[in-house]
């Protein structure tokens, strides 16, 4: 048996959240741990899709309500994960929107920022 899905029981209104913004097929929520950066949302769909390569209609939409979100802020980074390897860690699609500013300090992985893996000339992680 899997396990109960928390984006579920919260679309469901069975689980405590901040809801900052609704639409007919997804809202948006604030992250319980309260995110990595002020003002970091999660825009999830009411229906359970694993990942954003399960439905793409579903994913599209979701996209859609997230671009609303970030249309608002002058910089932002919306990303989303699919599979463990790619970090995902919640197997409900859900979409981050995160906002941004120079010199915040949010480095993401991938970027010449970050120094936790160093990379050959080829891109390749060692």
């Amino acid at each position: 048996m899997t396990a109960p899905c928390v984006f579920c029981a919260i679309v469901a209104g069975a689980a405590p959240v901040e809801v900052v913004r609704e639409w007919p097929d997804a809202i948006a929520i604030r992250p319980r741990s309260g995110g990595v950066h002020p003002g970091h949302l999660l825009v999830i769909p009411r229906v359970h899709v694993a990942n954003v390569g399960t439905d793409p209609a579903v994913s599209a939409a979701v996209m859609a309500r997230a671009a609303e979100l970030a249309a608002d802020l002058p910089a932002a980074n919306v990303i989303t994960s699919k599979g463990a390897a790619a970090t995902q860690t919640v197997f409900h699609l859900h979409i981050h929107v995160v906002p941004r500013a120079e010199g915040d300090g949010l480095p993401l992985p991938w970027t010449p920022q970050h120094n936790a893996r160093t990379r050959t000339p080829m891109g390749d992680q060692q």
